[in-house]
């Protein structure tokens, strides 16, 4: 995780100091509950010990002499229980009691992703908004629709605009389904038996946390639920990584309906004074790439050996703070480019009008099928007319030309086939239920 690539908050949420501070919350709802297991023979926590550790340690860790005890220890976990008992003295000793370190490590990994979540979830609430704002704005603005790249039928920018927004109303609920996959811990010991502990302690510890207990536990939190989390992840990258594709074909010299928003002073090459590059949306391109590498990742750590291994542990340390950063920061980075794209709408609409009516093609051998005509031979018969563009003219000249055509199809019925608003008549529907399934 790069300053550049991330923001504020989600570097403070995966900053040392706060992980050791939710590892301490972890072990202090399991010595809470385990104070309120009286009067069972489990019941040997002393009541209040949990609020008096709190006290002396919570907002007091030192990150750097946790760091400087594993050089020792090289073990996190005991690292950070001997610094624990540094600061609150005998009443530690009654931590991490019958727990093993993913006890503290998953169920504080639950934590932290569950709050990276509601960030990420966050950022999709205003994507959606800045994108319901566009759809509206441009509901009635024509525009060329294309598949291959080539020209194909009238769409509106209002629907691409809706398009997206769809997208994104799918993955705030994808996102909140894997957020509630994730939210799992467990207090269950080094291989999820309670060998030490009760289901009972568990429950109560993991309710504190705002988590639940995983279903069957290992020695950790089984990982196909992390693969799921991150995963949904790479699918909001692949979605910013659309809107960022398009924009960056709509800002082609050749194409120029819309561009990306240059500032005051901006430069947009050491060499030439001209360019006005996508810079914002090929940045996004490059990171959606990353995040889904990150998944790929995550699925890797689903298969472990037995009861755990570690083979897991260095992956998460590295994609569960940059995956989650940089999905923050993507969000952040195409709503304001969302909100700031500068649309030309008279180069959309010569661009509509490029072909000269070959994208309403295939209305007139509709026309001619509803005639009688078989659809091939209709096909064909409009094709030859389309193709025949260095002959000159419209399309609309050439088939009014065409003998065959126009002895089936008269000037005003192949007029009705080259109406704009007919192929466009539905567009507002299209719109109003996309807004309407965002705002459930």
């Amino acid at each position: 995780m790069i300053n550049r690539y991330s923001r504020p908050a989600l570097r403070e949420l995966w900053s040392d100091g706060r992980r050791f501070e939710v590892w301490l919350s972890v072990e202090l709802a399991a010595c809470e509950a385990m104070e309120e297991e009286r009067p069972t023979p489990d019941s040997i926590v002393p009541p209040g010990t949990a609020a008096r550790v709190r006290a002396a340690a919570s907002g007091k860790l030192d990150p750097a002499r946790i760091l400087e005890i594993e050089q020792r220890t090289r073990h996190d976990v005991i690292a950070f229980l001997t610094h624990v008992e540094e600061l609150a003295g005998a009443d530690a000793r009654w931590l991490h009691l019958g727990m093993t370190s993913s006890d503290v490590l998953d169920s504080s990994l639950a934590v932290l992703l569950c709050a990276a979540a509601d960030h990420v979830a966050d950022g999709l609430s205003k994507l959606s908004a800045a994108l319901r704002l566009r759809a509206k704005e441009h509901a009635a603005t024509p525009l060329i629709g294309r598949s291959h790249g080539i020209h194909a039928e009238p769409t509106t920018l209002g629907l691409v605009f809706a398009g997206f927004l769809a997208e994104t109303e799918r993955n705030r609920r994808r996102l909140a389904a894997a957020r509630e996959e994730i939210a799992v811990g467990k207090i269950a010991g080094a291989v999820g038996t309670y060998a030490h502990l009760s289901p009972a302690v568990e429950a109560r510890a993991l309710g504190r946390l705002g988590l639940r207990p995983e279903t069957v536990a290992t020695q950790i939190v089984a990982r196909d639920r992390h693969a799921a989390f991150f995963d949904a992840l790479a699918v909001i990258a692949a979605s910013i990584e659309r809107i960022a594709l398009t924009i960056r074909h709509w800002q082609r010299t050749e194409v120029g309906e819309a561009e990306e928003p240059f500032g005051k002073g901006q430069k947009g090459s050491s060499a030439m004074p001209h360019k006005k590059n996508p810079i914002l949306s090929e940045n996004l391109t490059g990171l959606s790439r990353l995040v889904r590498s990150w998944a790929q990742a995550a699925l890797e750590d689903v298969a472990l050996w037995h009861e755990r291994d570690i083979s897991h542990s260095s992956v998460e340390r590295v994609i569960a703070p940059d995956a989650t950063a940089t999905v923050d920061f993507m969000l952040a980075r195409v709503t304001g480019l969302v909100e700031g794209l500068v649309v030309h709408e008279q180069r959309i609409a010569r661009n509509l009008a490029l072909t000269e009516g070959l994208v309403f093609s295939e209305g007139v051998m509709l026309a001619l099928v509803k005639k009688g005509l078989p659809r091939q031979r209709a096909y064909e018969m409009v094709q030859r007319c389309a193709l025949a563009a260095d002959s000159g003219g419209t399309l609309r000249e050439r088939l009014g030309a065409d003998g065959e055509v126009s002895a089936l199809l008269d000037g005003a019925a192949l007029d009705e086939c080259f109406d704009l608003q007919h192929h466009l008549r539905h567009a507002g529907a299209i719109l109003e239920r996309a807004l309407a399934e965002a705002a459930r």
